[in-house]
């Protein structure tokens, strides 16, 4: 299948839901059955909790992880010694999260088992660098809820969207909230010599010249753009902002005079509504990142946790017009 093709050729990938219940669990139980047999070494690990057999907000049953012979994973203590399957014990972390230290084991006997893994990035990207290690191939990140930022490009190399009825029952609404996510993830980038520029300014307000000199602007928040007036495109409409987009910001630069540039580190650094980023675009607006996602593709959920169901076919077909990837149904390939 094209899409287990395209995980095979990816180094770490994540697995991201627009809300919970979307279908993260069974699309990365889907991907495991897949690419058990592929000759690669797969590691697994969650950012939150995941793979409980029930909701425990809803009390609906989920499905629960199953993981496969010399397949790694990353879990807590406390969650791993609920597991169901056969380990070995490759590391214990000094990282210890609420539920413990994390541990790293290999998959003797498959089974099933649960995992809660690191609560931020940057533990993450440096257990991502352990499992290699290890002897993983390739690792998958399963998501929690609203955790966008494990997408980000330097966490994994690419992503995959969930999405379903648990966003919305309305098919029409579902695409648009999926849509808008989908076109910040599909952000344009901005030129090497600007990215080698400013991929090492983590915090701050930057101006971009004519000539691509970079020009601290000395702003303390963003928040305070508006108290700086025209000072701010003194060195030209180029605007590079290492922290969050928000809804004033665009705001702000959507009623320049002249439209302006807008340069953010990567699509999760973005936070405004979609009608404040569209109105932006109208505008003459051009929004880059330093940093792009791969999105391989979008898989939807039609069953909302509360028991509703939407049509499967009807729905794939609605996202896969809007979207420029491919739309599944794990359930129905």
């Amino acid at each position: 299948m094209v899409l287990i093709d395209e995980i095979l050729k990816c180094h770490s990938l994540s697995i991201v839901g627009l809300e919970k219940n979307t279908g993260k669990t069974e699309c990365l139980n889907y991907i495991l059955s897949r690419v058990k047999d592929s000759g690669k070494r797969f590691a697994v690990t969650s950012i939150g909790v995941d793979g409980e057999n029930r909701d425990q907000i809803c009390q609906t049953p989920k499905p629960e992880i199953e993981l496969f012979e010399d397949m790694l994973f990353v879990t807590s203590e406390k969650h791993y010694r609920e597991k169901r399957l056969t380990a070995e014990i490759l590391d214990v972390s000094e990282v210890r999260t609420s539920l413990g230290r994390l541990v790293t084991a290999r998959v003797v006997n498959s089974g099933k088992v649960l995992l809660s893994g690191p609560v931020d990035t940057f533990t993450l990207k440096t257990l991502i660098g352990n499992v290699l290690y290890f002897g993983a191939d390739q690792v998958i990140i399963d998501g929690a809820l609203s955790r966008l930022s494990l997408a980000a490009p330097a966490v994994t190399d690419a992503m995959i969207l969930t999405t379903g009825a648990a966003v919305s029952r309305n098919i029409p609404q579902l695409v648009r909230k999926t849509r808008y996510v989908y076109d910040l993830i599909r952000l344009g980038m901005t030129d090497q010599k600007l990215y080698d520029k400013l991929h090492g300014k983590e915090e701050g307000v930057w101006a971009i010249d004519e000539n691509g000199e970079v020009h601290d602007l000395h702003i303390p928040s963003v928040f305070m753009l508006d108290k700086y007036g025209d000072n701010i495109f003194k060195h030209g409409r180029r605007i590079y902002v290492a922290g969050a987009v928000s809804d004033k910001l665009l705001e702000f630069m959507r009623i320049q005079k002249e439209p302006v540039e807008l340069i953010a580190r990567d699509f999760t650094r973005i936070f405004a509504r979609p009608e404040s980023f569209y109105a932006f675009i109208r505008q003459g607006g051009i929004l880059k990142v330093l940093l792009q996602t791969r999105l391989l593709a979008v898989c939807i959920n039609p069953q909302s946790p509360d028991g509703y169901c939407l049509d499967s076919d009807i729905l794939r077909e609605a996202m896969q017009q809007e979207l420029d990837v491919p739309v599944f149904d794990v359930r129905k390939i």
